[in-house]
């Protein structure tokens, strides 16, 4: 007699991965991975469940078993993670300054550049106070933003005129002054005109000179005012004897 055996072949699960975006992508992103359906999932990294989020580059598969046991592993899929590029602003200057100056600022080398000042170059003229920022995109199509740099713009010291008498007289003084303290006292004719520390004007001989009083700030922004001065011969007094 002969006997019969029934044989049950069970089907292998179809193991595949699908992805929520790209597979390529800049460094601090990532991609979910998800198996196909399963009683048990194995990936090449160790998780069980069927989907997992990926931030690192490199091959990862998944073994799936099905409800009767039967196992298959999917193709790999490759992640790939661009490096952001290095940022960092540099500039050619000082980053405080008095008005009418100027400063360069230069981002670290990149395929596109996004100032806050709206700028597109890798190199900006700053003029006005403020903080300048960038942003720098690299061939990868990955950003950084740079540590923003604070430009000081100072403004010129703002002087009242000189105050005191127009004129001295040959080997007299007069005394000059100005409300801002702190500043120099000059002559331009120390041979007509000579002038101390405190503003103080001797008259040396007869002519003209102009005294100059320049302030300038903590950031070198000088600031100049002029006072003429008129050195006067003292007249001679004339007694005359009427007989």
């Amino acid at each position: 007699s002969q006997t019969s055996t029934s044989v049950q072949i069970n089907a292998l699960p179809a193991a595949t991965i699908s992805t929520s975006g790209s597979t390529t992508f800049c460094s601090g992103g990532s991609v979910t991975l998800t198996a196909s359906a399963g009683m048990t999932y194995a990936w090449s990294t160790g998780e069980p469940t069927q989907a997992i989020t990926v931030s690192t580059a490199g091959s990862y598969s998944v073994t799936v078993t099905n409800s009767n046991g039967c196992s298959a592993t999917s193709a790999p899929v490759s992640v790939t993670v661009n490096a952001l590029p290095a940022v960092s602003i540099a500039h050619i200057g000082a980053t405080t300054f008095c008005a009418g100056g100027s400063v360069v600022l230069t981002a670290a080398a990149g395929n596109g550049f996004a100032w806050t000042n709206s700028a597109t170059s890798q190199s900006i003229t700053v003029t006005q106070s403020g903080t300048y920022g960038v942003s720098v995109t690299n061939g990868q199509g990955c950003a950084s933003i740079a540590a923003p740099v604070t430009i000081d713009v100072v403004a010129y010291p703002v002087l009242g005129s000189i105050a005191g008498n127009n004129a001295v007289c040959v080997g007299s003084t007069t005394p000059l002054s100005n409300a801002t303290t702190g500043g120099v006292w000059s002559t331009s004719n120390a041979a007509v005109a000579s002038v101390s520390t405190a503003g103080e004007v001797s008259g040396n001989s007869a002519g003209a000179a102009t005294i100059s009083y320049t302030y300038t700030n903590a950031t070198g922004c000088t600031t100049v005012v002029t006072k003429p001065i008129a050195v006067n011969v003292v007249p001679v007094a004339v007694t005359s004897i009427k007989g």
